[in-house]
């Protein structure tokens, strides 16, 4: 299924509304987020708004190199911690800023980015995942239900294993790197499974890990692990968000080998 950059757009909008309507739930703005636990539930929101502007920032500006963080306007948010109101609006405003300057812009437009598409359809794709995992935590924080639409959430997880891929690839000493096999050594498989996919939606991934690091493709083979749960419980437990003994997920066959990515895979 292929998602196209209108589509990602659209998704910003709404999964911006969606956080703001865990903002209107009334959830404490002080709470800790488990997910997150550097983070309370506003500063989780003020990072979310500010990559928001980031990227409208570079988007808007046709940027080509990194810009500072001092370059970009109302980046930190509202001035008063605590201000319900205020801290939504910013981020309604972030959210449209960001989908207008994209619009503006246009498809395949040259930008920076730190990735490997160096275009406007980078972000379009990197904010609606930043923004449905953000919105992930602050649902989780406040105790409510999270949903994503099923295109998205497999996309998400295809971008995540491009992430690692690249990751490998640009950073050798990070963790990431360790996702490969040993020379001559046996090559490691993973397989995720999605359970409750639409028709026409293929939500299974067969992961390897090589000795040039990890590869993967979508499909359904038998590996030496395997991840299994409905596709937004699949995108949390990938993400690290939701842990593999939450009942929601099953995990087949060799658990340290799922354990050891997931603790090597995080972003």
């Amino acid at each position: 299924m292929v998602i196209t950059y209108e589509r990602y757009l659209d998704h910003i909008s709404r999964q911006v509304a969606q956080l703001r309507a865990v903002l209107a739930s009334g959830a404490d703005l002080a709470a800790r987020v488990p997910t997150c636990p550097d983070w309370t539930v506003e500063q989780l929101i003020r990072h979310t708004g500010g990559a928001l502007r980031w990227s409208g920032h570079i988007t808007r500006t046709r940027a080509q190199e990194r810009p500072p963080n001092e370059e970009i306007p109302d980046a930190d948010g509202p001035g008063h911690e605590g201000d319900r109101e205020a801290l939504d609006a910013w981020l309604a405003e972030a959210g449209e800023s960001l989908v207008a300057a994209l619009r503006e812009a246009g498809s395949g437009t040259g930008v920076w980015t730190w990735g490997w598409d160096r275009s406007t359809d980078f972000w379009a794709r990197r904010m609606t995942m930043e923004v449905a995992v953000h919105r992930a935590d602050a649902a989780l924080a406040a105790g409510l239900p999270y949903e994503v639409e099923p295109g998205i959430a497999a996309d998400a997880v295809d971008e995540w294993l491009q992430i690692v891929r690249y990751a490998q690839r640009m950073r050798p000493d990070d963790g990431m790197a360790e996702l490969r096999a040993a020379p001559g050594g046996p090559v490691r498989t993973l397989h995720l499974h999605a359970t409750d996919t639409p028709s026409g939606l293929d939500a299974e991934w067969f992961i390897e890990l090589t000795e040039d690091g990890v590869a993967w493709r979508r499909g359904h083979e038998k590996a030496d692990a395997a991840l299994r749960g409905p596709l937004t419980e699949v995108l949390l437990a990938i993400y690290r968000r939701r842990p593999l003994d939450s009942g929601l997920v099953e995990v087949l066959g060799d658990r340290e080998l799922l354990e050891f990515w997931l603790k090597r895979a995080s972003f």
